[in-house]
């Protein structure tokens, strides 16, 4: 078994990379190649921190097991540290020898702005320049590295209630970048906006929007959290990563579900339709799934193989 750490893993997944590595797990999702269930969640009654399985599997040519152990720990950014703590481990899919065992924080960082990256190539008008970032922890700044990489970003407003400015004090990027007072500031006339929070209530509304916007509403992943009001939901052309997830778990989708025109994947191999216009609002709502952690793994073993990294255990 090779064990890889948070520094492996930066090395051997750098985002633009991931961003294909993604596109091929969702179109193998979309082929019918993966199969996972949908994520068991564990809330002990003594603690606000939960835990969380998530496994997955891919036949073919090269079948594999995979699963995610997680730790969500809200109180962790006080502490300096991200609020997702655990391990993907890798399996081989016919024998179930045990392959890898890598950092689950890291992972699911670089995966899942890779994502939005890759919803924003594939559903962002080509011309789209203004950021919008709602939110200014761990996901904020992979996905202030992210969008760059698919549209030719010139401005980034970001807001967050306490953290923005020094979010963007400590920020490095070759474009304007600022902090805003409010949500409203940020999202005004921005072409691609970008959820990554934890709030309970939505913080992007619909007049907010104006005509050819993207969206991509990442950061709500319970059915207790909701970014992005009911009326933008209605009014865009909705794609997800996973029906399964948000059925299960997106607040938006408990009662009378909104319209999906497709998960992602199915977009990638053309069975659902893209954009219907310039006009048009666009949003990719993002629950984050097991797959993709599959993928990124399978990615970061073969390039560590290649690159010499990480340990080998004997067990």
């Amino acid at each position: 078994m090779r064990i890889l750490s948070a520094a492996d893993i930066k090395r051997a997944l750098p985002m633009h990379e991931c961003v294909d590595v993604m596109a091929d797990a969702l179109k193998a999702r979309a082929q019918g190649l993966v199969e996972q269930p949908l994520r068991i969640a564990f809330q002990p009654s003594s603690t606000n921190a939960f835990g969380v399985w998530m496994p997955a599997y891919r036949g073919g040519d090269t079948p594999l097991f995979g699963t995610k152990l997680l730790c969500i720990v809200p109180d962790n950014p006080g502490r300096g540290m991200d609020t997702h703590q655990g391990a993907v481990t890798l399996f081989d899919g016919v024998t179930g020898e045990p392959l890898a065992f890598m950092n689950a924080s890291t992972i699911t960082e670089i995966r899942t702005a890779a994502v939005s990256a890759l919803a924003t190539r594939s559903l962002a008008r080509e011309n789209a320049k203004t950021l919008a970032i709602i939110g200014a922890g761990v996901q904020a700044e992979a996905h202030l590295h992210a969008i760059p990489l698919v549209r030719e970003i010139k401005e980034v407003r970001v807001f967050s209630p306490r953290s923005a400015p020094a979010f963007v004090e400590r920020m490095n990027v070759p474009f304007d970048l600022k902090a805003v007072p409010t949500a409203e500031e940020a999202v005004r006339d921005a072409d691609i906006v970008v959820t990554v929070t934890t709030s309970k209530d939505p913080v992007v509304q619909r007049d907010w929007l104006g005509p050819g916007t993207h969206v991509n509403a990442v950061g709500a992943s319970t059915v207790q959290h909701q970014e992005v009001d009911t009326a933008t939901v209605r009014a865009a052309e909705l794609y997800v990563d996973a029906m399964q997830s948000v059925l299960g778990e997106a607040k938006e989708f408990q009662s009378d579900p909104p319209d999906v025109r497709g998960e992602l994947g199915d977009l990638l191999i053309g069975k659902a339709p893209g954009r219907s216009g310039p006009e048009a609002i666009t949003m990719f709502r993002s629950l984050g799934i097991a797959t993709e952690d599959l993928f990124a793994a399978d990615h970061i073993l073969r390039k560590a193989v290649e690159l010499g990294i990480g340990v080998e255990a004997p067990l």
